[in-house]
């Protein structure tokens, strides 16, 4: 039996509220992380800007907006929200399942540009077991999607696992890999401190368009023009560039609505790409299956329509 199984689904203690900017906007953001019930998924609550009656939009890859600067999700006419895959990876690296995130804007506060701030107020929270089993998405056959030199791809495995690739005609970031279990313990030490980076030349240009207003050297490792690293402190991790790419990813794959039982494995991937890899993957019903143990499957493939499922950058455009 796959050690994924027969766990119990988790949330929240209580509420926690944090504070932050908006990357993009460089506005102020306040966030509220309340508990969610039983197969409740995580949810983003808005409030229409015309009505100003709330709205939920379920973070699932059926309600994404956008992939290029970053995933947004959202109900088109009603509203969006921008910049969530640093809190998705936390939610699902953590493996945390049910969540409402209550927030004052259209973004995600970008912290500081990683999803370990997030972690932190999980932890201030605490976490609690519910008293559903947790359902997972077994991946039954290979999916890939290329695109040029690109490729990703879910296969079947016995438990979480990522390799994630990205090669950079950059000496400073050049060809790095990551190979390892996504269990919370290696998520939180190997993967959560990881910031969001990119290169001075593109954030001119993003600035001079009115977009990453909030990125800053808090939040973001930048990469000068001579290809040395601008942020004085230097680098977290070895490697921390596809560590972060990496992180990207399981915030990507949480747009699946459920923890994933496989292995996914991208080559020069980004949002973009991970995106397509979900929509090839639930466009196929012989492809997957929803169980919460070997021993009873939810959802048989090629019967039962997939209906209801859980979601994505933070700081300048596609790099890999």
């Amino acid at each position: 039996m796959s050690s994924l199984q027969n766990t119990k689904q988790i949330t929240l203690c209580e509420r926690v509220t944090m504070q932050g900017v908006g990357v993009h906007s460089g506005k102020p953001v306040s966030m509220t992380i309340h508990p969610g019930d039983v197969n409740t998924g995580i949810v983003f609550l808005r409030t229409d800007p015309v009505t100003g009656r709330e709205f939920e939009v379920p973070a699932n890859y059926k309600t994404v907006l956008d992939t290029r600067l970053c995933t947004t999700i959202g109900v088109a006419g009603r509203g969006m929200v921008a910049t969530i895959e640093h809190l998705m990876a936390a939610f699902f690296g953590y493996g945390i399942d049910n969540a409402i995130v209550e927030l004052d804007s259209n973004e995600v506060p970008v912290m500081d540009g990683s999803s370990r701030q997030f972690l932190d107020a999980f932890d201030q929270a605490g976490l609690k077991q519910q008293s559903a089993l947790r359902r997972y998405l077994k991946i039954l056959k290979p999916v890939r999607v290329e695109s040029g030199e690109s490729f990703g791809e879910l296969l079947p495995y016995a438990g979480r696992r990522f390799e994630v690739e990205i090669s950079f005609d950059c000496p400073t970031i050049g060809t790095q890999s990551f190979r390892d279990e996504m269990s919370p313990a290696i998520f939180r030490e190997h993967i959560s401190r990881a910031r969001t980076f990119g290169f001075m030349r593109d954030v001119k240009t993003l600035w001079a368009n009115n977009l990453a207003l909030g990125s800053s050297l808090d939040n973001s490792v930048v990469i000068d023009d001579d290809d040395s690293i601008v942020n004085p402190e230097g680098l977290r991790y070895e490697e921390e560039f596809v560590r972060h790419k990496t992180l990207d990813a399981v915030g990507d794959l949480a747009l699946a609505g459920f923890q994933i039982e496989g292995i996914y494995k991208s080559y020069r991937g980004g949002h973009t790409l991970n995106f397509k890899v979900l929509e090839a993957l639930f466009a196929d019903d012989s492809a997957w299956e929803i169980t919460d143990s070997e021993v009873r499957v939810i959802r048989e493939p090629g019967r039962a329509s997939y209906a209801n499922a859980a979601i994505s950058p933070v700081f300048g455009p596609e790099v890999s």
